[in-house]
């Protein structure tokens, strides 16, 4: 995800900002919509995604994520990956606005994906269980040429209560009729969450055998990702992405990670995106 399914980053729990352009059709080359004149559209798909089991896992599972699209004209737009948001400012190449996303938790048996197919891992039992958390904040972004600079801030409340920001560069070009996208990113959280997925406390490591560990704010994770979507016709498009990030080292030296997982994590997934207008 950078997560990061990030695009549908997994984004499972990891949600990543350069994928949120997965699934999401275009128009082919040469024949833009303006995005004023769409009224309501809805885009509806499916996206088989190949990631770790859990953020810092070493094994790997197979999820079949759903993705259900809905955006009124260029202002309003609500989606698993991308969240629900508003662009308050929409001009001159700046949006910004609103922001409320769902982290899906993770479970110490079934791992970090709500949508798993197969896949297991044992790395988890006595951890306990973290439940899934709303995340309310913002973000801003600026396109210039073929780029585009995106933060976004968010503070959780459920699951975890700690703040987080991702912040993603993306180039964005056309191969023939297909577009492809790539760039670094990286997230950077607080404490607060951090030692939700990644500390150990006393009960913990007594069921696990791990040592404790309180872990620090600071980089969770920073890595590149890239996609290419290739419209079928107007209405629909598949898109190929992955991504390659590597844990920071608040959550990278966690007895979690240096003894059951592994601190880089890929993610391969492929989509499918139909869209239509209310």
């Amino acid at each position: 995800m950078r997560a990061s399914l990030a695009i549908l980053g997994l984004l499972a729990a990891e949600p990543c900002l350069a994928q949120t352009e997965a699934a999401r059709p275009v128009p082919p080359a040469g024949r833009p919509i303006d995005p004023a004149a769409q009224g309501w559209s809805v885009t509806v798909g499916a996206a088989p995604i190949l990631t770790p089991m859990w953020q810092g896992s070493r094994d790997m599972a197979l999820s079949i994520f759903p993705d259900l699209r809905i955006n009124y004209k260029d202002a309003i737009f609500a989606s698993i990956p991308d969240g629900l948001g508003w662009n308050a400012v929409n001009r001159d190449g700046w949006k910004a606005g609103p922001l409320a996303k769902m982290r899906f938790g993770r479970d110490e048996d079934r791992g970090g994906s709500p949508f798993l197919i197969t896949g297991s891992s044992d790395a988890l039992r006595g951890m306990g269980n973290i439940a899934a958390a709303a995340e309310l904040g913002g973000f801003v972004e600026k396109r210039f040429g073929s780029w585009r600079a995106r933060v976004e801030l968010r503070r959780g409340f459920g699951g975890h209560e700690g703040v987080i920001a991702d912040t993603a560069l993306t180039y964005r070009t056309r191969a023939g009729r297909a577009i492809v996208s790539i760039g670094p990113r990286a997230t950077i959280a607080s404490k607060a969450f951090i030692d939700t997925y990644f500390g150990i406390d006393t009960a913990q490591s007594r069921r696990t055998g791990l040592r404790t560990y309180a872990a620090s704010g600071g980089v969770l994770s920073y890595g590149i990702g890239g996609s290419v979507l290739r419209p079928i016709n107007r209405r629909s498009a598949v898109t190929l992405f992955t991504g390659l990030d590597r844990l920071g080292d608040a959550a990278g030296d966690s007895p979690l990670i240096r003894e059951r997982g592994r601190r880089m994590q890929f993610t391969l997934g492929l989509g499918y995106g139909y869209r239509f207008r209310l």
